[in-house]
């Protein structure tokens, strides 16, 4: 593997939705945070301000447990392209770059998400508690949210 490839987790899944519903529930501040999350996981929101420079930062709740957490958005393209830094409001250390893509597929959306890691040990440590199948779980209340 590239160095790229030992640092990036790659999560898809098809939506019966459009890519202008699937992107408006992704930006849309009311509803990102009753669908974002793994299951058994809530969004308590500090501040939201979905455009480019703009931020999110909330809690994610769940299990006993909170986690502080904020969204950097890099590139809104409408319909296509969400990008954004994930950190968990530490710093720029243990940002993580995730990028949305959205592409007609059939009578829906195809949704790529790319996140890539600051190191390969980041990485492997965000599989260790199951990062792929945490995404899965939350491109599930994704799909949830959009009455599928």
């Amino acid at each position: 593997m590239t160095d790229a490839q030992d640092r990036t987790l790659i999560l898809t899944r098809h939506f019966r939705a459009s890519p202008a519903q699937v992107y408006a529930a992704w930006t849309d501040p009311e509803a990102l945070p009753r669908w974002f999350g793994p299951d058994g996981f809530t969004c308590h929101t500090h501040a939201i301000d979905i455009r480019v420079g703009g931020e999110w930062r909330f809690d994610m709740i769940g299990h006993g447990m909170t986690f502080p957490n904020r969204h950097r958005w890099t590139e809104l393209s409408p319909h296509s392209r969400i990008a954004f830094l994930m950190d968990g409001m530490s710093g720029e250390d243990d940002a993580k770059q995730v990028v949305v893509t959205l592409e007609p597929e059939g009578e829906g959306t195809r949704l790529t998400q790319v996140m890539t890691f600051a190191t390969a040990e980041d990485r492997k440590v965000a599989e260790s508690y199951g990062a792929p199948e945490k995404g899965q779980e939350t491109l599930a209340k994704l799909a949830r949210a959009l009455g599928e």
